[in-house]
């Protein structure tokens, strides 16, 4: 049997809230990499199909869904006792900053994958575009983190994307800056990083990500099909199109609108981000249209690097997602919106056994400096996959393993208050998720949105500034 390193040791319980794909995923690695009983381990989840797979574990299982009425009394049946608790919440529809409050009156760690709120908000018709946004979720957890302060640490938003995606922002641009032969020193604060990137001369970020992990089994009409979760997937792809807002963009594209309120440093446009389209790059595949779907790394990122005099940004990167899913949730995605964006009625997440090829290219690309642009991840085969872990797609492993590199972030830092990915040691939870994440490299490219314009049909582009948004985007 295969020895794996313990990164730490964890006394109290440990609660998971929800066991869908990530969550049977994640657990294993929390067992292999963590010293802790299986005793020690709850997975709450509303339903009991993974009820037999915790018992494989040894872990407790309890069908149990959360709601506003009922969260704060059924958590602290297993919050209690005299050791300290540590909440990993990788479920839909149980409200993030609700259980990060909850994680902060009794003591607890806590970490989660997304924003998430309570069931409603995203179909909410009584709200505005603006309000069902990410940078809205956002906004009320820098709130929240203003008035807790420091305490346990909570650890907002740590999955692939968000989560490993900044950690892999700060190691592109130390390798942008070592390719340059600036020399430049690791930066030890936000400014200093925001710095080296106005430096570098990069005007933006693409979360660029092409996933072609596939089955021999036709996808059923009228089913949505995904690699991960699908409830995850359609809230989110129904939420507007965001994206951090670059100091070098000229002007708004005609369905774009800003925010009155909160830091300004994303925009969001009138439109579906899984009906939405830019024009983006990967390796080895190269060209591509992607999804810009609302990802809160998007508008954190761009946050994160701005430089701001006397109040006002004078460098900002624009960020966003461009994302290209596996073939059947594209189809999936035409049918979605096709049918008034109406929820399916049959929902399927593809399991390991049926993937019988592909991989997911996960990386950042950074572009608009002098060597045009950048693009650094993880090339992750589902070959890869079933020799790493069990109980997971390639998809679904670069989001567990960054839950382990936060879990184990938030061991060693247990007094940080409410953080974000862009905020920890990325150094160190690379380490620790480097393992799981099949080669990571790096790759330059002379490719630009001019180049993926159609002859016949695009507009002509800005082609004195290729990474114009209005260049990206496809209308």
């Amino acid at each position: 049997m295969a020895q794996h390193e313990e990164y730490a040791a964890w006394r109290g319980p440990i609660v998971m809230v929800g066991f869908g794909s990530i969550g049977r995923g994640t657990l294993p690695l929390i067992l292999r990499h963590i010293a802790c009983a299986p005793t020690q381990i709850t997975v709450i989840d509303p339903l009991d199909d993974g009820e037999a797979l915790t018992e494989l574990y040894g872990v407790k299982f309890k069908q149990l869904g959360l709601t506003p009425a009922n969260y704060r009394k059924e958590m602290a049946k297993l919050l209690k006792g005299d050791r300290q608790a540590l909440i990993v919440n990788v479920s839909v529809d149980v409200d993030s900053l609700s259980m990060m409050k909850l994680a902060r009156k009794h003591g607890a760690l806590y970490i989660d994958t997304v924003l998430e709120p309570w069931p409603g908000f995203y179909y909410n018709t009584k709200v505005s575009n603006s309000g069902r946004t990410n940078y809205a979720l956002r906004e009320r957890m820098l709130a929240t983190k203003r008035k807790l302060g420091k305490g346990p640490t909570a650890v907002s938003c740590c999955g692939a994307n968000p989560g490993m995606v900044s950690w892999l922002v700060k190691q592109a641009l130390l390798n942008l800056a070592a390719e340059g032969r600036k020399k430049a020193p690791v930066p030890k604060t936000r400014e200093g990083w925001a710095a080296l990137a106005r430096k570098l001369g990069v005007q933006g970020i693409h979360i660029a990500e092409r996933d072609t992990q596939e089955t021999n089994i036709p996808k059923p009409l009228g089913t949505f099909v995904n690699t991960w979760s699908v409830e995850g997937f359609i809230s989110e792809g129904k939420q507007p199109a965001e994206l951090g807002w670059g100091t070098h963009e000229k002007k708004l594209p005609k369905i774009g609108r800003r925010h009155r309120f909160g830091t300004k440093a994303a925009i969001y446009l009138e439109s579906a981000g899984g009906n939405t389209r830019v024009r983006s790059w990967v390796p080895h595949i190269g060209p591509q249209y992607g999804f810009l779907v609302t990802h809160n790394e998007a508008i954190s990122i761009s946050d994160y690097y701005t430089v701001e005099r006397e109040g006002r940004p004078v460098y900002r990167p624009t960020c966003h997602y461009a994302y290209h899913p596996c073939n059947d949730a594209v189809l999936s995605l035409h049918e979605l919106f096709g049918n008034g964006g109406k929820h399916p009625k049959q929902q399927h997440i593809l399991s390991p056994d049926e993937i019988v090829d592909g991989a997911d290219l996960l990386g950042v690309l950074l572009y608009g400096h002098k060597r045009n642009a950048y693009w650094y991840g993880s090339e992750l085969t589902m070959e890869q996959t079933r020799k790493l872990a069990p109980h997971q797609s390639a998809t679904g492993m670069q989001v567990t393993s960054a839950v382990l590199a936060g879990v184990i972030w938030a061991i060693e830092n247990p007094m940080a208050g409410i953080v974000e990915a862009d905020e920890m040691d990325f150094k160190r939870c690379l380490e620790v998720q480097m393992p799981y994440l099949g080669d990571v490299n790096g790759y330059f490219t002379d490719w630009t949105p001019l180049d993926s314009l159609d002859t016949f049909f695009d507009r002509k582009g800005d082609t004195k500034d290729p990474w114009q948004f209005s260049n990206i985007l496809v209308t």
